[in-house]
């Protein structure tokens, strides 16, 4: 299989697609619960879609592309599980083509095909976590793309509009994930190396990297909202509340990344025992080096929960892995790794239902999906205020105010002594309260009486924390 996939020819792509799909869909087709990640952006997409301004109207430190493509999939369809799903999927798909030809093309490595669009795809398939949307995963592949524009076109140096476009798509990846802005490191690391002056070339790279930012801010400048963007998108992360709460458990995220990292350790030891002919070819082992430490600082800065944190590794794994695959003494021993690779992916994916779970004393990842709560099960189709972090309410209901993230939100509710939280919660509720609300944190007490107008008005109904407006 590995040879066969070793060839450029068109029909290995697609014996590649339809291997990752008979891997993929059958999983998918049984059903792949709602993922928290997946539930924020659909509740933002329908803030949006009813006319709401990011950090204006909606408190939520979701970054502004990701959550316009929220908006523009919710207009397509209320909610659309399977258009998430799908884009996921297409998302994927891209990066490991776009970076299995960008391998080709800068000529890293003696022999060409498919191989590492398999590896990458394959690896990638361990969990149910890539097969979900993200915001990283969306932002990951702007800097899949990135990196060609990262290496010079001829072996002397750069070509300088290069450089804007590398620094320009990795500003477009933090506006879809900021921790991606990191890998800012990478392209300054591959303008010392390639670069004849690395310091202009750097401020090439950062006037790149800061035009799509200027952009952004000038848009909430006028709509109002600028404030808010620094407050709401760039100040949680410097704080460290973006930390990928939305995700899988720490403990289940590293099991999983047990496999890839054998995988990876594997591939360095051979990497660095191969000669490599050309002096280019040494400066991108070097990069991708680069490249796989500050993708372990992304994964730290989100603390190692992040939805879709595998996908991190994958391109530097994908890069060491084409000296692990490639032709050695004995070939049958390559092909049979290979194999063994394909039967542990399976085994991890379908863990499930081939009762791997409590042998592997690894969970699987619906337990940790999106359920509705039972205990408002009497409240659904609903416009939904809750006060707290539980999110479940809204599976069944719609977000009715801009307090979206229970963190963001205590710049308000944890400030009920001052004036000014009391002012904008009046503000905000005055016109269109919620039909319901839920209340976590027995917090309604102290808002009817320090904001009657709007809080007075809800009344306790048969299911205990559950008020209606009146």
């Amino acid at each position: 299989m590995l040879q066969f996939f070793k060839s450029p020819l068109p029909t290995r792509f697609l014996a590649l697609l339809v291997l990752i799909l008979a891997l993929r869909l059958p999983l998918l087709w049984l059903g792949v619960p709602l993922t928290a990640a997946e539930l924020r952006a659909m509740l933002v997409g329908e803030r949006l879609h009813e006319g709401a301004l990011l950090y204006r109207d909606l408190y939520d430190s979701t970054a502004p592309l990701a959550a316009l493509l929220g908006g523009a999939l919710d207009m397509v369809m209320n909610r659309p599980l399977w258009l998430y799903r799908v884009l996921a999927l297409l998302l994927l798909l891209g990066q490991a083509l776009r970076l299995n030809g960008v391998l080709n093309r800068a000529d890293v490595h003696p022999e060409r095909g498919y191989v590492a669009a398999l590896t990458y795809l394959l690896v990638g398939s361990i969990s149910t976590d890539l097969d979900t949307f993200s915001p990283l995963l969306l932002g990951h592949t702007f800097i899949i793309g990135a990196l060609s524009a990262l290496l010079p076109t001829s072996r002397e140096g750069y070509d300088n509009r290069r450089l804007f476009r590398a620094g320009f798509l990795v500003g477009v990846a933090a506006l879809c994930y900021l921790p991606l802005a990191l890998f800012l490191l990478v392209g300054l690391f591959a303008v010392i190396i390639f670069a004849a002056n690395s310091f202009r070339s750097f401020l090439l790279l950062l006037c790149g990297f800061f035009f799509p930012y200027a952009a952004a801010a000038t848009f909430f400048l006028y709509a109002e909202a600028l404030p808010g963007f620094a407050q709401l998108h760039l100040q949680p992360f410097l704080r460290g509340l973006v930390t990928g709460a939305d995700g899988l458990p720490l403990f289940v995220q590293l099991r999983l990344l047990i496999l890839p990292a054998a995988l990876l350790m594997l591939a360095l030891s051979r990497s660095f025992t191969t000669s490599l002919g050309l002096v280019f070819q040494i400066k991108f082992q070097q990069l991708m080096l680069v490249w796989l430490l500050v993708a372990g600082l992304m994964v730290a800065a989100g603390r190692g929960t992040a939805p879709g944190t595998l996908v991190l590794v994958l391109p530097p794994l994908t890069y060491f892995s084409l000296f692990l695959w490639q032709k050695a003494r004995r070939l049958w021993l390559t092909e049979v790794l290979l194999l063994l690779v394909l039967a542990a992916v399976v085994g991890l994916r379908y863990r499930t239902m081939l009762g791997l779970e409590r042998p592997l004393q690894l969970p699987s990842e619906s337990r940790y999906a999106m359920q509705p709560n039972p205990a408002y099960a009497s409240v659904q189709g609903q416009r939904l205020l809750v006060l707290g972090p539980d999110l479940r309410p809204y599976v069944q209901n719609r977000l009715a105010s801009p307090y979206l993230d229970w963190r963001l939100a205590q710049a308000d509710f944890g400030h009920l002594n001052e004036y000014a939280a009391v002012y904008r919660l009046s503000r905000q509720f005055s016109s269109h309260p919620p039909d319901y609300l839920i209340d976590q944190r027995n917090l309604l007490p102290e808002l009817q009486y320090k904001v009657p107008v709007v809080f007075s008005r809800y009344q306790p109904t048969s299911v205990p924390g559950v008020f209606k407006v009146k």
